[in-house]
């Protein structure tokens, strides 16, 4: 097996560079690998009922990779892990590796934290090691096994035809034929192997690749353009795929493929008929509806109520939403049926079915779009039915409406305005009185807007001739009075109210005066003590020096802040003077403020204990930062010297890999020496992580310092380590190889293949000219005639039946395995036909019973009625009208 490099997700202080870019996996090996190995692992799961898409995402948990050996082995794995935490996932992968090396298999450099970090190459080397295992280590051809048994099996199914060499599992299999011969060998009714040549290559492969999916249920591991366009295709890959065929023809028996083949035929014409009649039936069912709802559409009586057009628009609601969606739903299905139908009889070279008279589908896209117009219209006229009858229900119920809001608001109001309170009241209970009043006054004219409403809608109503005038009149000339006296009162208690309000404002200002400057006073205390008792946290020197020069500039404001101290508390000594000199009934405190002159000193008082404890905790933490600016400084200056060393040691290790000179052992002893003085840096890094522990201990996050994390030193010494034990197993192979084969391995270059060549803007997708120069690339004759344009157009129908201009890559492959696949021709009917008709050159009904499934047998016998009169022996067919009874005279 060959050595896997683990991915390098983290780069090495420098994200933009890939250190490792020249050890990678050659893009097109890679690409092949990952597609033969995910439709193998595929090929197991599904019988577990499941499958992967990603190969190096899917097996990260573990799951499907021990479900995968399960399945393979016939053997129970121990009890998965189903967290979804790294540690579960490594577990789970663990146990899939102890298992794996319990079957004798070695694992070299794959690890399970690789496999769940996703590592595309050891996960490839791991599947690789599986297939190896469980796929063609048992192999056994004449006293050879594993990789030599498969090759000699295939040397010696192919040895008797034409062009095939198989002396590899590379280049031997480029041209497609010895696939083929493979195939042809075990089942000559899937291939006609004499109209194959070796100069089409894709040709052959495709061929090989669709008869292996469709008769033999053997996956499409490879793409036929990757190994055409590959000078040296993957080993892996192609072994993989042969095993496949190897294990796949290894108990095949010819008459029971046979007998699945008419099988296939029977169920096939079985399943289009059936199509058929469910189309007939789901078209006459919805073309019934239609004819039944269109009437009801367009019904256009109109009714006198509300609740009954509102019943209507119901109606109408209700087969919007629950009788017409199903329907919308069948015609969609009615299409997919009918394209469903066409393209199986296509690829069955059966006519194309045409459907009864008036249930085409354009029949029934007309019927349809009649039924929307209707539809339409129908709800259009319930919509301006219900707008006329809204129309006076409306008013009369906004009548009311306003006119219940507005006496619900007066309500009150006139003995609230004829009250006297503010005889007895203080000056805060009149200043509130007053702007109480003027809510009021605000309020009123507010008001004055609905007042006019309402008059403007009895207006309305009477030009409307509402049954209802007489009472709608009443009722806006009751408010309207009613309005007129509140006015008047409001007028009247405003005088009032201002009056009183100046006998006490004099001692009011003062109070509001104290109020203002006591408000933001008793903030700032707040705030100064919320800030001196709040808990701070700093990382650098430089913030706690921030701190301290702020905390220097508070303590600079509070003589200042004394001197408004003793203000505030002057203005309440000289409003206690007022009333004791003018005996003023103060009834209650401030009303502007709860602040009281104690509560002023109390704060105060506890500022001034603050500051020096703040004074004490800033000292303390700048000690602090000073003995941690050191310890970054230390840690800075080690890993500024390792970072770099390590960074210049794996690019020398990467000139090594690519510049060897001299003998292989020589490169090998060179490395290991390398190796020797990498190992003997080891007490540097021991010692930058004594230094980095310290840090940790010490809450330090950041170290402007330096760019290094040690995390950034860990990852790249093991990169380190690892690269070098890498570089010297690779020279290691090397020498395996040479020594064993004799040969030296060539650098592999990747062609692209003729779809994305003749791609020439990268769009996915080619115009006709592109389209048209790729087919005459692949070997079609498609001249500039009157007769290669018609040829072309005919493709172009079948690539771009809707006429866009473009062919998708999807349409190309499609169109390619339509004019390759080998469908089931008159000889292939023979064949089977004289498999189970033995030498007596006919088929009995009691030999169809007896081979084929009953449901299938009757259906044969029923297709074969017509025909038995033409045969010597009575309740028989000879192959002609067996064939003809199968697929009908026009098709053979």
């Amino acid at each position: 097996m060959d050595h896997y490099d683990p991915q390098q997700t983290n780069d090495y202080m420098q994200p933009e560079e890939d250190w490792d870019r020249d050890l990678l996996l050659d893009p097109a090996w890679e690409k092949q690998q990952r597609k033969t190995f995910t439709a193998w692992c595929n090929s197991h799961l599904r019988k577990a009922g499941t499958q992967i898409e990603n190969i190096e995402e899917d097996f990260r948990d573990g799951l499907k990779l021990m479900l995968l050996l399960e399945v393979i082995s016939g053997e129970r794995l121990a009890k998965p892990e189903r967290g979804k935490m790294r540690v579960h996932k490594i577990s789970n992968v663990n146990k899939a590796l102890d298992f794996i090396a319990s079957k004798g298999v070695k694992l070299v450099s794959i690890g399970a934290e690789e496999i769940v970090d996703g590592n595309v190459k050891m996960t490839l080397g791991m599947i690789w090691t599986i297939i190896l295992r469980f796929a063609i280590q048992d192999i056994s051809v004449e006293e050879t096994s594993a990789k030599e048994g498969l090759l000699l099996w295939c040397q010696r199914k192919t040895a008797p035809y034409k062009n095939v060499n198989i002396q590899n599992f590379h280049i031997s299999w480029k041209d497609g034929l010895g696939f083929c011969a493979l195939i042809h060998r075990h089942r000559p009714e899937l291939i006609d192997y004499g109209k194959l040549r070796k100069d089409d290559p894709l040709t052959n492969l495709n061929t090989a690749f669709d008869v292996a999916e469709k008769y033999l249920d053997i996956p499409k591991m490879l793409d036929a353009e990757d190994i055409v366009g590959t000078a040296r295709p993957d080993e892996k890959a192609i072994m993989t795929y042969v095993s496949s065929f190897y294990h796949a023809f290894s108990g095949a028996q010819k008459a029971e493929t046979a007998a699945n083949r008419i099988c296939k035929v029977l169920a096939v014409n079985q399943e289009n008929e059936q199509l058929m009649e469910d189309y007939e039936k789901l078209a006459s069912d919805l073309l019934e509806w239609i004819r039944r709802t269109i009437p009801w559409l367009e019904n256009r009586a109109p009714e006198n109520t509300m609740q009954a057009m509102q019943q209507k628009l119901e109606d109408f609601r209700d087969y919007r939403r629950l009788h017409k969606p199903p329907k919308v739903q069948e015609k969609c299905q009615l299409e997919i049926n009918f394209n469903t139908l066409q393209t199986k009889l296509r690829l069955s070279n059966r006519p194309a079915f045409m459907p009864s008279e008036g249930k085409m589908v354009s029949d029934i896209n007309n019927a349809w779009g009649g039924l929307e117009q209707a539809e339409k219209g129908y709800e259009e006229w319930l919509l301006n039915e219900i707008r006329r009858l809204e129309r006076l229900d409306h008013l009369a119920e906004k009548f009311r409406q306003k006119a219940s809001i507005h006496e619900s608001w007066t309500d009150g109001k006139e003995a609230m305005l004829q009250q006297k309170d503010y005889e007895t009241a203080t000056l805060s209970e009149i200043k509130a009185l007053l702007k109480k009043h003027e809510a009021f006054e605000s309020d009123l004219a507010a008001h004055q807007d609905r007042v006019e409403q309402i008059a403007a809608i009895a207006q309305e109503l009477n030009e409307l001739d509402y049954y209802d005038s007489p009472s709608v009149n009443a009722r806006c000339q009751k408010i309207c009075d009613q309005w007129d006296n509140l006015g008047a009162l409001t007028q009247k208690r405003r005088e009032a109210l201002e009056r009183t309000e100046k006998l006490l404002e004099t001692i009011d200002q003062l109070y509001l005066e104290y109020a203002k400057r006591a408000a933001p006073f008793n903030n700032w205390m707040e705030g100064a003590m919320e800030d001196l008792q709040d808990t701070f946290i700093v990382h650098t020197i430089e913030e706690i020096q921030g701190l301290t020069t702020a905390h220097e500039q508070f303590k600079a404001t509070l003589p200042d802040a004394d001197k408004e101290r003793q203000a505030i508390l002057g203005i309440h000594n000289e409003v206690s003077k007022i009333v004791q000199t003018y005996h003023v009934n103060m009834a209650g405190t401030n009303p502007y403020t709860t602040i009281t002159p104690h509560e002023i000193n109390g704060k105060w008082e506890h500022v001034r204990q603050l500051v020096p404890r703040r004074d004490q905790a800033l000292m303390e933490e700048h000690a602090r930062q000073q003995q941690n600016e050191r310890l970054r400084k230390q840690f800075g200056a080690q890993a500024n010297v390792i970072g770099p060393w390590i960074q210049t040691k794996m690019e020398e290790i990467g000139r090594i890999s690519i510049e060897m000179h001299g003998t292989l052992e020589d490169q090998l002893n060179h490395l290991r020496q390398y190796e020797k003085s990498i190992v003997n840096y080891k007490p540097k890094i021991d010692q930058l992580e004594g230094d980095h522990q310290q840090i940790q201990e010490a809450l330090i996050f950041d170290n402007k310092h330096t760019n290094y994390t040690m995390e950034h030193i860990r990852v790249g010494w093991e990169q380190l380590l690892t690269t070098i034990a890498r570089t010297i197993n690779e020279v290691e192979n090397q020498i395996l190889t040479r020594d064993a084969k004799g040969i030296s391995q060539e650098q592999m270059n990747e062609f692209r293949a003729s779809f994305n060549h003749f791609d020439r803007d990268h769009s996915g997708t080619l115009g006709p000219e592109e389209f048209k120069a790729c087919l005459i690339s692949l070997g079609y004759d498609i001249g500039n005639d009157a007769q290669g344009e018609a040829e072309f157009a005919r493709i172009m129908s079948i690539v771009d039946p809707n006429r866009l201009g473009v062919v998708t890559f999807q349409a190309f492959i499609d169109f390619m395995s339509r004019e390759t696949a080998d469908t089931d021709t008159a000889d292939q009917v023979m064949a089977s036909f004289k498999i189970l008709a033995g030498d007596k050159n006919y088929i009995t009904v009691e030999e169809l019973r007896r081979e084929l499934p009953p449901d299938q047998a009757e259906y044969c016998i029923a297709r074969m009625a017509p025909y038995n009169g033409r045969d010597a022996v009575p309740g028989a067919l000879d192959y002609m009208s067996f064939s003809t009874a199968l697929y009908g005279e026009s098709d053979l």
